[in-house]
């Protein structure tokens, strides 16, 4: 059973409207169909797949097996450096860049309304 790709993130949160408004505006993701759970929630899709999947808490405890989660980020590739870079600066939007030289990566830590971190990455010389 190899492994083809990572699907989704899921992510649980007690502000549903301003988490979907930031991964629309700050990273330019799609609100789109989601199946009709029994809780709330939102699908955000990258072209036609769900990338960040979100779940409405009723508050910011955890239950069973999510009582310690240990996620530190997820990450994502991107073009557009500039434009991004420009992006979270018009927003005013805390980040912090780290150029790793030998991998040719330039990476964007960013955290969402909730402090979840994410982090972008692009090609290092796509600025030159």
């Amino acid at each position: 059973m190899p492994l083809t790709r990572l699907d989704h993130v899921n992510l649980r949160t007690t502000q549903l409207e301003e988490m979907i408004r930031w991964y629309e505006s700050i990273l330019g993701l799609t609100l789109g169909p989601r199946p009709n759970f029994s809780f709330d929630g939102a699908w955000l899709y990258l072209g036609d797949i769900a990338i960040v999947h979100i779940i409405v808490i009723d508050d910011d405890k955890a239950v069973g097996s999510e009582e310690s989660l240990k996620l530190e980020h997820f990450a994502l590739r991107a073009t557009g450096l500039r434009e991004f870079e420009d992006k979270l600066n018009e927003n005013n939007e805390r980040y912090r860049r780290n150029d790793i030289a030998d991998f040719g990566i330039a990476q964007f830590n960013i955290w969402d309304p909730d402090g979840n971190h994410i982090h972008v990455d692009f090609v290092l010389n796509e600025e030159d």
